[in-house]
């Protein structure tokens, strides 16, 4: 492999984020709409890497009746700027969908169209990113005691290149969850992987499907394999009686609220740890009251008819998963009485939720100017700026992994327009644009 070395005359950057899924699209929407009106003196110089070769929001769950649970208003942009040409209203009237959208009367559109729209709006900034160029590493530049620039080393099909930045935004996302000593495998999947993974089943004649899980995903993967295998048995496997509906009334709804971010990080702890509880089922666990019902209705029609190909195991937990060329056998023990149920099954689905990527996991030693709290988490100041070592003069803003600071939206849709013109508003404050600044060197390809 080709190895970065120091160039002559590249210029930094006053920001670049790792990442590009929906909340770096918002961040570069909410630069280029700064841009177009500040003029280049004021302008911010700002470049996204993603390791995907192209834009792709949970892809393997875009099940084709799957509806968003957030309101379409809570697109990219319209909570932070009503009158901008990158919302979903804009996207609809190029599609030439706006009035079919109006006659719906729905706020939730399907979750396809939403990936469209976040393709089209991706599409429009698409001069801020470089596809299939994977962050490896960020480095200090130290200065007269102090770090004011970080190095981001790039990794693409050409080698290595070093980019030199003011300001970092990490927004790498989500990783799959897997139950305690569970592996993925051929015949064991995590729910993020589904419809790919289906595909691959399609001219064979499964016979059975074990999904764990008691959220949204856990329901739709049981719906979606259900009618799709309609001669396999599904089991739905989760410790609860049954699925517990979302709240999503009103008033719950504000916990949502971008006023709701100051009241949550001002909070004591204590009150923070009642709150998650308190609305926790807004958002964790919980499936939208329609899809149960559905399922619902389902069971209780094949009880009737005398053909039960969906079952429920519940107040039961996944115990064991061993996998061979041919089958999957998975253990469901029972939380009551500790009874073991043996199922063998073509593919076990694991619908078991994500965990934040590791913020510092590609900060190295920048890691250790990064302060922590009690609890050993990243400390978070209230403009999503990790709180650093007076030394490190740069800004790394954290997009996702703030739930503890933050609250529930930390990793959700419904803040982000929001979120973005938080992070930008402190960049510009604390000095981010400063392109009078003589060009300073970086790195070039061999």
């Amino acid at each position: 492999m080709s190895q970065a070395r120091p160039g002559d005359a590249a210029p930094v950057h006053d920001l670049i984020g790792i990442g590009f899924g929906p909340s770096n699209v918002a961040m570069a929407i909410a630069i280029s709409e700064h841009n177009a009106r500040s003029g280049t003196r004021e302008a911010v110089t700002a470049q996204f890497f993603e390791q995907q070769p192209a834009f792709g929001w949970h892809r393997g769950m875009l099940i084709d009746d799957a509806t968003m649970q957030v309101s379409f208003l809570k697109d990219l942009v319209t909570l932070r700027n009503p009158a901008s040409e990158f919302s979903f209203l804009c996207f609809l009237q190029s599609r030439g969908r706006l009035i079919d959208f109006i006659n719906h009367k729905n706020l939730f559109p399907l979750r396809v169209e939403f990936h469209e729209y976040f393709e089209w709006a991706a599409s429009r900034v698409a001069d801020l990113v470089s596809y299939d160029h994977e962050v490896v590493g960020v480095a200090p530049v130290p200065h007269d005691g102090a770090v004011e620039y970080l190095d981001v080393t790039v990794r693409s099909g050409e080698g290595l290149t070093v980019h030199r930045t003011r300001n970092l935004v990490i927004g790498t996302g989500l990783r799959p969850r897997l139950p305690e000593g569970v592996e993925r495998g051929n015949r064991v999947w995590h729910t993020s992987e589904l419809l790919n993974r289906a595909g691959e089943l399609e001219g064979t004649s499964p016979s059975r499907f074990v999904v764990v899980g008691a959220g949204q995903s856990a329901a739709e993967n049981v719906a979606y394999l259900h009618r799709t295998f309609p001669d396999a048995e599904v089991c739905a496997v989760f410790s609860r009686y049954g699925y517990s509906p979302a709240d999503d009334s009103s008033f719950a709804n504000k916990i949502f609220d971008p006023d709701a971010v100051d009241e949550y990080f001002a909070a004591p702890d204590d009150v923070k740890r009642r709150l998650m509880d308190y609305h926790g089922n807004t958002n964790y666990s919980v499936v939208d009251i329609d899809l149960i019902d559905d399922l619902y209705r389902q069971v209780y029609r094949e009880k009737v008819l005398g053909t039960e190909r969906l079952r429920f195991l519940n107040v039961s937990r996944l115990t064991d998963v061993k996998e061979t060329p041919d089958k999957v056998r998975a253990t469901v023990t029972s939380l009551v009485t500790g009874e073991e149920t043996l199922l063998d099954a073509d593919v076990v689905v694991l619908a078991t939720g994500y965990l934040p990527a590791d913020p510092l996991g590609l900060l190295g030693e920048v890691a250790d100017l990064c302060l922590r709290d009690e609890e050993g988490r990243v400390r978070v100041e209230r403009d999503y700026r990790l709180t650093t070592d007076a030394a490190l003069r740069t800004g790394i803003y954290l997009q996702g992994g703030t739930e503890h600071t933050h609250g529930i939206t930390s990793s959700l849709l419904s803040n982000t327009a929001i979120r973005v013109g938080d992070i930008l508003e402190s960049v510009l404050a604390r000095g981010g644009a400063t392109l009078a600044d003589a060009p300073r060197p970086v790195a070039e390809m061999p």
